[in-house]
């Protein structure tokens, strides 16, 4: 038997929850807020069988694992070049997500 923890982004939650459910994985979630991920987050908490961690590590990831994304954001009044009406929105790109996964060995464990 083995206890996943998997701390992410609050926003990555529901997808990650859902799709876990999808495959059987039943799921506790904790409020948290720490210093890995320097913001407020969520811990899941799984118990699961050694043979079905692989593939619930795999939907975590997609889920709550690094990606690309583009934010906009209004440009520095500094230049002086923007005018009333102009479209001020700058388009950056952003790594968001990203999780931080522990996988703990279950010495024993009863349902009461």
């Amino acid at each position: 038997m083995k206890m996943i923890f998997a701390i992410m982004h609050s926003e990555d939650v529901d997808e990650t929850v859902d799709e876990l459910n999808k495959k059987n994985y039943w799921v506790t979630k904790l409020s948290t807020t720490g210093g890995f991920l320097k913001n407020k987050n969520v811990t899941l908490v799984i118990g699961t069988e050694e043979e079905n961690v692989p593939g619930a590590v795999k939907i975590i990831k997609e889920c709550a694992g690094k990606r690309k994304s583009i934010k906009y954001t209004m440009p520095s009044m500094s230049s002086g070049n923007i005018y009333p009406g102009a479209n001020n929105m700058i388009p950056i790109d952003m790594e968001v997500g990203g999780c931080t996964v522990f996988v703990l060995d279950v010495e024993h464990y009863e349902k009461c």
